[in-house]
């Protein structure tokens, strides 16, 4: 059965035609050399670094924070209000819970009948904690994506992106296969 298998993708692989194709860069070495000034190999660990310490730094850094300051910022706002809130929620349910157990009225009792059973407040506490652990780990999690964001874009601002870079699809026929012809995609890029 792999002598099948092995076989067949020599037969497939084998069936392509190879062609090369001349080299056209050669002429255009010399507007295309990268001047040291251009390319900074510490930029995308600086961005990094600022944004570690401070959060959007590294965004400022690579003169990206338009919109992504906001986003930040938002993220990190809600995420860090949502955990004080939960928090702050579930440290109200406990102590009612505590009092409860130990025979003391609580904020969710009203003249001497609860409004919230004990099994209420046990599940509310459960949901709150797991709110709080949710809203800190979106805090972490957005505080890393804007320090890998930062670096990202230092390494991508350093890319060539002039107008003679460009991707231009054409199609080219097949010639040996005359009586059945094939065209092929090819996409060609120029320097």
């Amino acid at each position: 059965m792999k002598s099948i298998i092995y076989i067949a993708f020599f037969i497939f692989f084998s069936s392509f035609n190879i062609y090369a194709q001349k080299d056209s860069i050669t002429a255009n070495t010399k507007q295309l050399q990268l001047k040291p000034a251009d390319y900074n190999p510490l930029s995308p660990s600086k961005a990094a670094f600022y944004s570690a310490i401070f959060p959007g730094a590294g965004q400022i850094y690579n003169n990206r924070y338009w919109w992504q300051l906001p986003l930040i910022y938002g993220g990190l706002g809600i995420s860090i209000y949502s955990y004080i809130d939960s928090s702050n929620d579930y440290d109200r349910y406990r102590t009612a819970f505590k009092r409860r157990k130990a025979g003391l009225p609580d904020e969710f009792t009203v003249d001497g009948t609860p409004i919230i059973s004990d099994a209420g407040l046990e599940s509310a506490q459960r949901q709150l904690s797991k709110n709080r652990d949710l809203s800190l780990l979106s805090a972490i999690l957005v505080y890393v994506l804007q320090i890998v964001e930062a670096s990202v874009r230092a390494h991508l601002l350093q890319f060539d992106t002039n107008e003679n870079l460009s991707i231009s699809p054409m199609t080219i026929p097949d010639y040996d296969l005359v009586e059945a012809p094939k065209v092929g995609v090819t996409l060609k890029y120029s320097f």
